[in-house]
């Protein structure tokens, strides 16, 4: 009987140990405020340029998404960061301005298809080089026009078996691969199980769900928090976030409190169409309401 009580005292132990190492993890997965907001280079017209930086420091933003550059119809991505010299004067002018790069973005695979292009694992592994080299956790994978499953089911098989040699890659460098689908929530849950990996996890974006009439509310919590890695807080051009009726951010924000979830709000869109090029104007503007509703 005392052995027993021994055993289960140690295994007591042993368990919360192992739950309060995951705990840390995640929590150092995310340092900081519960909330933060960051702009993209792509969306500012600095895509690979130094001077998105100093860009978005006055926008206001705590940090960037940075995108691999072009894609076409080469075998992986236009991607100045590849170069060392280049990677260190974004890393020191990050630091200098006291902002962090949140995510590295594929956004080639909006006009690309992942399910058939030959040389996807290349261009996979070079954005997972970069992540490491650069200390970057989170890469954004949108499957695009040419891998909406909506619209061609038929590339499922596809697109699982590939997805699932990404989240092997990702896995083994220890970050993650956030994809954006045009499937509702409970669909891509159904995906982001079938593809069974860890390393790979909902990147959501609000306008997905309202520009198909969805309960964006509902959207979210039908993923939950442990499978949407970051989040595109925007919505379609025309209006700034704060004048958009389709848009409830304070709601939005309870939703994702009651939820646990804490990460980056990326702003992509949601510009005011009446200058939709004045990016200054328009991004400081949404950053800074963004900010006001969750900091």
């Amino acid at each position: 009987m005392d052995n027993r009580r021994i055993f289960i005292r140690k295994f007591g132990l042993l368990a919360g140990s192992v739950l309060l190492s995951d705990q840390l993890m995640a929590f150092a997965a995310f340092k900081g405020p519960r909330y933060k907001v960051a702009v993209i280079d792509l969306m500012i017209l600095k895509r690979q340029k130094l001077s998105a930086f100093p860009l978005s420091k006055e926008i206001g933003a705590d940090g960037v998404e940075l995108d691999m550059g072009g894609l076409g119809d080469r075998d992986t991505f236009d991607n100045k960061l590849a170069d060392p010299l280049v990677r260190a004067e974004f890393l020191a002018k990050a630091k200098e301005l006291n902002l962090e790069i949140c995510s590295l973005a594929m956004t080639g695979f909006y006009a690309q298809s992942l399910a058939t292009r030959p040389t996807y694992k290349q261009m996979i592994g070079d954005c997972i080089s970069t992540m490491k080299a650069m200390n970057v956790k989170v890469a954004f994978l949108p499957l695009g026009v040419q891998g909406d499953l909506v619209r061609n089911p038929e590339l499922r098989p596809a697109i699982v078996e590939r997805l699932k040699v990404a989240g092997a890659m990702a896995r083994k460098a220890g970050v993650v691969i956030g994809i954006e689908t045009a499937l509702d929530a409970a669909g891509e849950l159904k995906l982001l199980q079938d593809i069974g990996s860890a390393a790979v996890k909902s990147y959501f974006n609000f306008s997905n769900a309202i520009k198909n009439g969805r309960n964006l509310h509902q959207e979210l919590r039908i993923l939950g928090k442990k499978n949407i890695i970051q989040i595109h807080c925007t919505n379609e051009d025309g209006v700034w976030l704060q004048n958009d009726p389709k848009v409830d951010l304070k709601a939005i924000r309870k939703t994702l409190d009651d939820m646990g979830w804490k990460g980056w709000l990326v702003i992509e869109r949601s510009r005011d169409q009446k200058d939709p090029r004045n990016v200054k104007w328009n991004f400081s503007a949404n950053t800074a309401y963004v900010k006001s509703v969750f900091q």
